[in-house]
């Protein structure tokens, strides 16, 4: 698995430069694993038809509308895809053994993909499958400024509030968050860096 750290960069730029990436595993056959943030933007997938009160950029990513702060952190997949499911599901294993660790009474919700803790969203997953290969990926929200991220409800969803690792109680810095999550998808990828 080869590890791309953007830190902080702006959405489109890290579209295209994902794009790239993804080029690049289709014709290497690595995993590679992209971990950043994103300036304050609002997202919409693909299949929206909605219009929102806050501006939005449409992305080619599966899902609704997420909003990207700082305290955020993005672990995008440009990852052997050949069977989606079997993908996504390493990748959702691989969550669950995080929050396992850190957090209790965390679920994955497969009627409004996400991880939510009774009706807070603690992150989020969309992806898109191009030559057998993924892009996209999860939106974890570490310490972010919930006021901001309430501005619209996590996926446009009636009832569902945001919620972050810090909110709940988890103080842990970004640095070891990558760290916990890049060892479970190694762990359930069996992949090594």
């Amino acid at each position: 698995m080869i590890l791309h750290h953007w830190g902080d960069i702006e959405y489109t730029k890290a579209r295209k430069r994902m794009q790239e990436v993804h080029t690049a595993a289709c014709n290497d056959g690595e995993n590679h694993l992209i971990l950043c943030s994103h300036p304050t933007v609002f997202t919409i997938g693909s299949g929206t038809k909605e219009s929102f009160e806050v501006p939005t950029i449409r992305t080619d990513r599966g899902g609704s509308i997420t909003c990207h702060s700082a305290g955020q952190q993005l672990f995008y997949f440009c990852f052997d895809a050949i069977e989606p499911a079997r993908f996504y599901q390493k990748v959702l294993r691989a969550f669950e053994h995080f929050f396992l660790q850190y957090l209790e009474g965390v679920y994955y919700d497969k009627e409004h993909p996400g991880f939510y803790i009774q009706n807070r969203k603690i992150a989020s997953l969309g992806f898109r499958y191009v030559n057998g290969v993924s892009l996209h990926g999860v939106a974890l929200n570490v310490d972010v400024d919930l006021a901001l991220h309430s501005k619209v409800p996590p996926c446009n969803l009636e009832g569902i509030v945001p919620t972050s690792l810090h909110h709940e109680g988890v103080y842990l810095h970004h640095n070891r968050v990558n760290k916990a999550v890049i060892e479970a998808i190694k762990e359930h990828f069996n992949e090594s860096v």
